[in-house]
């Protein structure tokens, strides 16, 4: 298994949705911001928000496994090998997501009970 970078994109907020739905003085994610990294394989990485983690963790999972050696599905939505673009399911302030395979292999940082 390797590691996968987890870049934010962009943190977004559809005006439109908010005004009719939204709280007052509802902004982009306040939890992640632009440029932000993380490296996940097994797990969330710490400080990505648990929300967001459940988003994107099956894509993760593929790459960190070799699905980023081809394009994803039928070529038909990632240009790029060993890439995904994904965002989180908030509705209102979705933060959009680059997952990229590292190549780099993962190691366990916890003690496995058995």
């Amino acid at each position: 298994m390797n590691r996968v970078k987890i870049t934010v994109l962009k943190t977004t907020l559809d005006k439109e949705l908010a005004a009719e739905y939204g709280a007052d003085g509802l902004t982009a994610c306040p939890m992640l911001r632009e440029g932000q990294t993380f490296y996940a394989d097994y797990a969330k990485p710490e400080g990505l928000c648990d929300e967001a983690w459940k988003a994107i963790y099956q894509y993760v999972f593929a790459l960190a496994h070799g699905a980023g050696e081809g394009l994803f599905y039928y070529g038909d939505w990632i240009k790029q090998p060993g890439v995904a673009i994904c965002s989180c399911n908030d509705g209102l302030r979705p933060v959009i997501f680059k997952l990229e395979a590292t190549g780099e292999p993962s190691e366990i940082d916890y003690t496995p009970i058995r």
